[in-house]
Formats: C-alpha cells, structure tokens, sequence
C-alpha cells in the first residue's frame, strides 16, 4: 500500500471515529467550539451578569433548528448538570430559573427551568449535552454588566444587551449641501427652519440658543420635534445645556436623556437631525463652538430620502429602550457645571454648496462603521487626506488603515488639532507618523494645524480620498469611538463633494486660511493671483483703447 493510501485510510478512519460525536442529537449535523454558528443544536448567546440583585435573570439561549425533544439534554459549566425539559422546542429558546426577570432581557422564547448552570461573572464555560456528548461550548471571561456573550458569523463577543445591527445604508445618486464651520453656521439652523413634518435631533450636547429657538418655532408650526442626548458628556453637562434643554421641554418638546445603569454606548457621541425627508449629518456638536461657528474647524453635509430614512431608524432604536430618560426625570437628581461660552467670529471663507453625489453611504457605530470605513481606505488608490482632533494610540485601527495605504504608495497627510488639551499628544503623533514615513519612505505626513485667524482649533473628523470620496460625522480615530459610542457618519461618493472638502483640508494643510474667492476651481483664487488677473485685464483695455485712438 502506498504511503499517501496509507494516510488517505488513515484520515477516513478518524472521521468515522470522530463523526458520532459531532453529530451527537436528533438534528444536530455539525459542532462547534467556539466558532461561527453551526447547523446544529448549538448555544447562541449566554446572559451571566444582570443589573439585578443576584444577578437575577441569568438565561443561556439554545438554538435547535429541528423539533427536538429536550428530555434527553443538559447543560453544565463543569461542576453542576442541569437538565433542560420533557418539551419539545424547534428555534431559539432562552432556558432560565427566573423567567420574570430575564423576560425582558430577550427577544427567545423562554422556557422555565427549576435550576440552571450558574454563570459566574469572572468567566465561566457553558456546554451543551446529549446523552452524555458534548455537542457544543463556549467559553469567556469577565462579563461586563449587562452584556450578552453573543456568538456571531465572526465567532463570539460581548454584546450590549439591546444593542441594534443596522447594515450600511447605501443611497443612489443624489445632491447633498455641504458647509464648514466656523465659515457657515446658517445652514444647521436654515435646515431646520424649513422642516414642515419632523425634526429628530441626536446629540452628544446640546446648549446652542439659536437652535433651541428655530426648534421651538418648528414645534410652534405643528412639526413633530424631539431630541435625544448624552447623559455624561466629558466634564458633565454645563448649566447652559441645562437650561436650553429646559427651555425645550417647557416649549411642548419631549427631550429624552440616554445612559445610564442599562447603556448600550459609552457615549451617545452622534451629531445629526432629521428633517422631514433629510438628513444634517455634522462632526459637530449643538453648541455656540461648534454649531454656532464660534471656534471650531468642522464639517457638515445635508443629505435626502434614504439616509433621511435610515438615521430615523437609528434615531427611534436609540430614543426607545430603557436606557434614555426623560429629561424631566434627569434633571431632577443631576447637578450641572459652570461652562464658558465660545463668542468669537471667524471669515467666511468657504461658502456652502449644493453638489450632485454618486451616492451616499450611512455608517453607524459601532454596528458597522469601523468595518466600512477601513475598508474605504483600503481601496484608495491615489490619496488619503485625514482631518482629525487627536489620534488615540499608534495601534488605532483606522490610523493602521492609513498607513497601509501609503505603503502601497497612495499619498497619505494627517491634520491634528492644535487644540490646548491635546496639543502635546497630538505633536508627538505627528511625529511618529513622520519618523514612520521617513524610516519606511512611505508618501506619509502629519502636523498639528496652525489656524491663525481662521479658526480656534479643528474638531472636524472627515477623510478626503482619491479626491472623489468624502466622509463627514463624529467619529473619532481612538479604540474607544467606533466601538462603543453611538457615532454616525455619512460618506459622500462624486468628485464635487471630494472637491469642496478637499479644498478646505488644503487650505488648511498649506495655513492659507482659503482665502480668496472660490470660482469653482480645484482650489480657491488667491487673491493676489485675482487682482493680478484684474489689472492684466485693465491694462489691456487701455491698451487697446490707445491702440484704437492711434
């Protein structure tokens, strides 16, 4: 017999040995250990920390994709047996002791148990048993409150209990209004001025006065208005949030708070409104600094229909599930900070503009954001163009995604804020992504930006690549942004958008401030380049006038 018949036998035969067991059960036809989901019987999620005393409401959900009777099945963590039932169940099933308390923590049916495998919160190894065969486990380590060790197509991972899965919305071709800040504060409020059916408002804060009073006018007209923000933005919530929140709710306009014990997001970090059938989708807080163009460097973009339909989506999973409050309810057991108040004035120097758009993309966080962005840069071709705050670690998935790009020679350039708090940090990251791109010769380069008279400091989070694609939202390039806020993003696919926001990041690459006068071009006209057109101009016409008198 040859060697590779010999090995070909001998593979078979640990098959045939093997097959039994992985087949164990009516209906099971494969197993797994902590993997993808299988076929078969199998664990689908584990629920072993509850925010109620005794961690009341612990339940394990069983997946069994044929009728199957249950007399003959377990489950055990190793040290206790706990036998499932005499039902016969088909589907997903959440086996628990306490039904009442874990019967709003999931969506399974539950079916009753007198005991169960107690789930210890430092870790804990769960296993499904036929007659005595391990038919599938899974194991983790020290569960967060009120998560749900979550078995998904990419294996298992802690999930926040509630947590939504939007897929990337994609639209068609379409127009989008595209502004910056400080140069153009009106169009957040225009936008909302013209709403005639609703206006949902997420944010991170909330204090502008100007936005407060075309909200109330809204309401006054009969528009459906409501507002969702933060409950512990960084530094609190300043009095003056508190007041113009007041001032809303006084008005008729249900404000609602999201956080708390039961929160699905560290930080309800989103910055947009629906209006009627449009979306204001900004890197933007609603506050006189950002907004209200008193300070910050940021963008913005207006967008229709289907991503209009999309964030109202996001918008009503995020407004009704029991982490959000009322504000009335908030407000009564929270103190509130002194805060100062951005009044400065800068140039308007890049109008806002409506352009035509291939399509638009909506990313959410951290549903599907991270993924679709690297993913974006790991298709540039040409240039990657980043417009950041700060940068969170050397090790940040989406600076890791940039610089893969300039090793494949796409031309990468990263602009940091020089904002006080986190002037020093963002230095020495400029620094090291030089020291990399020197030491590699990569097409790499960042520095902190030096706005003079042009802004305060840049709170935008946008990329510009390949000149043609643009992305605008809240999302923040540290580990913690993409997936654990709530951040919402749009990416504007057509060379007009890629151009407008493109001009902007060069303005403020090259500290020219964009002055001039944008006539359209790949960049602004200098003014100096214009008067000398002008006066080439002027004195052709004299010449011209002498030449006809001669």
């Amino acid at each position: 017999m040859s060697v590779r018949l010999v090995w070909v036998v001998a593979v078979l035969a640990v098959a045939l040995v093997a097959g039994p067991v992985a087949a164990a059960g009516p209906g099971s036809d494969t197993s797994t250990t902590n993997g993808s989901a299988s076929a078969g019987p199998h664990i689908e999620s584990v629920y072993p920390n509850p925010l109620a005393d005794e961690d009341a409401g612990e339940y394990v959900v069983l997946d069994f994709p044929r009728p199957t009777n249950l007399s003959t099945w377990t489950l055990t963590d190793g040290e206790s047996d706990v036998s499932l039932s005499n039902d016969t169940v088909s589907g997903r099933v959440a086996v628990t002791a306490e039904p009442e308390a874990a019967r709003n923590a999931t969506d399974a049916p539950l079916l009753a148990l007198d005991d169960s495998v107690s789930l210890a919160n430092s870790g804990d190894a769960v296993a499904l048993v036929h007659d005595g065969h391990e038919v599938d486990i899974t194991t983790y380590e020290d569960a967060p409150d009120a998560e749900v060790w979550n078995r998904s197509a990419d294996g298992w991972g802690w999930e926040h209990l509630g947590a939504t899965d939007f897929a990337v919305v994609r639209t068609d071709a379409t127009s989008a209004r595209v502004f910056v800040l400080p140069d153009d504060p009106e169009v957040a409020v225009e936008t909302i001025e013209a709403a005639d059916q609703r206006v949902l408002l997420a944010g991170y804060t909330f204090s502008s006065e100007r936005v407060a009073r075309a909200l109330k006018r809204a309401k006054q007209r009969g528009v459906r208005v409501r507002v969702l923000v933060d409950d512990a933005p960084v530094g609190g919530m300043s009095e003056r949030q508190a007041a113009a929140l007041n001032e809303l709710v006084v008005a008729g306009i249900p404000v609602d708070v999201i956080g708390g014990d039961w929160a699905r997001y560290d930080y309800h970090h989103a910055k947009y409104a629906v209006v009627d059938h449009r979306a204001l989708v900004m890197t933007e807080n609603w506050k006189p600094s950002g907004v209200g163009g008193h300070s910050n460097r940021g963008w913005g973009a207006v967008v229709g229909s289907e991503a209009a339909e999309a964030l109202a989506a996001v918008f009503r999973a995020d407004d009704g599930w029991r982490d959000t409050v009322p504000w009335r309810s908030y407000r009564a057991n929270h103190t509130f900070e002194p805060d100062d108040v951005a009044n400065e004035t800068y140039p308007s120097n890049f109008d806002p503009k409506t352009v035509d758009v291939d399509g638009v993309q909506v990313l959410v966080a951290p549903d599907n954001a991270e993924r679709a962005l690297i993913a974006r840069m790991d298709n540039a071709t040409r240039s990657v163009d980043v417009i950041q705050p700060a940068i969170g670690s050397r090790h940040q998935s989406f600076l890791e995604a940039a610089i893969r790009a300039a090793r494949r020679g796409v031309r990468v350039r990263v602009l940091l804020s020089n904002a006080w708090y986190s002037e020093d940090e963002n230095e020495a990251m400029a620094e090291w992504i030089n020291a990399r791109g020197e030491t590699e010769d990569l097409p790499l380069e960042a520095k902190v930006v030096d706005p003079e008279s042009t802004f305060e400091d840049i709170h935008a989070k946008g990329v510009v690549i390949d000149d043609d694609t643009a992305v605008v939202g809240s999302m923040n390039w540290n580990n913690n942004s993409a997936n654990e806020n709530r951040e919402v993003t749009v990416v504007l696919d057509g060379e007009a958008a890629g151009a407008y926001y493109g001009r902007v990041f060069e303005a403020d690459w090259t500290e020219d401030g964009g002055s001039g006068i944008d006539l359209g071009f790949d960049s602004p006209l200098p003014i100096g380049v214009l008067v000398a057109v002008v006066g080439v101009l002027i004195l052709g016409i004299v010449v011209a006038r002498r030449i006809e008198f001669e």
